[in-house]
């Protein structure tokens, strides 16, 4: 059973008389444990492709199944509880909570998922090197700290799925590699199925399989797997 599956799934947009097709139909899935990267140029659908898999949009045809589970086409309620307890998102805008410590922004998760705090926390502070931040507030941050702060959250309730839209955009080359050296390492050890949205192709060398879209169309990368 794949953990995300996609079947003729299609997305159009009106423009007054004009209909755009974002996203042609496309047939695609991911493994449990495996990491897959999504390339191309701004506008040619990957946010769009992103967003319907994760539940942020409902497809305009087609299906999307998480963990073998209809997905797309459930009531937003239903989606938004699945999403929270299946899926991490790592936007390029970090959307904390601006009122909230970054130490209070796991604490909501907790709250929401009823879960004890989990001590996953603390390791990935020190490895993103923001242990010092926990009583700092997002306006504190840096670009490039919120950005780390955030990948915390999004890891932080053990998801089954991540979805990473560009996780690295404002961090610099180290940081960015440490990132997604963690991604990877969560894919492998965890099980976990994850997909990232990148314009760094240095990044890729993590990754088990490379995608490409254009102009809508989802289309997968010849590669050697590292």
């Amino acid at each position: 059973m794949s953990a995300i599956e996609m079947k003729q799934v299609t997305k159009q947009f009106q423009d007054g008389d004009e209909t755009i097709q974002a996203l042609k139909e496309t047939n695609f899935s991911v493994e449990k444990g495996e990491f897959v990267a999504i390339i191309g140029p701004s506008g040619s659908g990957k946010s769009t492709f992103l967003t319907i898999i994760g539940g942020l949009q409902t497809p305009t045809t087609g299906e999307v199944l998480i963990n073998g589970q209809p997905f797309s086409q459930k009531k937003e309620k239903q989606r938004a509880a699945l999403r929270f307890k299946e899926i991490g998102f790592i936007l390029q805008a970090s959307n904390l909570v601006p009122f909230l410590t970054v130490k209070d922004q796991l604490k909501l998760v907790d709250k929401v998922t009823k879960q004890k705090p989990r001590a996953v926390g603390q390791e990935l502070f020190s490895q993103l090197g923001v242990d010092k931040l926990t009583s700092k507030y997002p306006e504190e941050l840096s670009g490039g700290e919120r950005q780390r702060i955030a990948i915390i959250r999004a890891l932080y309730h053990d998801p089954t799925i991540i979805l990473a839209d560009e996780p690295t955009a404002s961090l610099d080359t180290e940081k960015a590699y440490e990132v997604v050296k963690i991604l990877a390492k969560e894919t492998k050890e965890k099980n976990k199925a994850t997909i990232m949205v990148t314009h760094d192709l240095r990044l890729v060398e993590y990754c088990d399989k490379v995608y490409i879209m254009k102009d809508g169309i989802l289309s997968e990368k010849k590669r050697k797997v590292r």
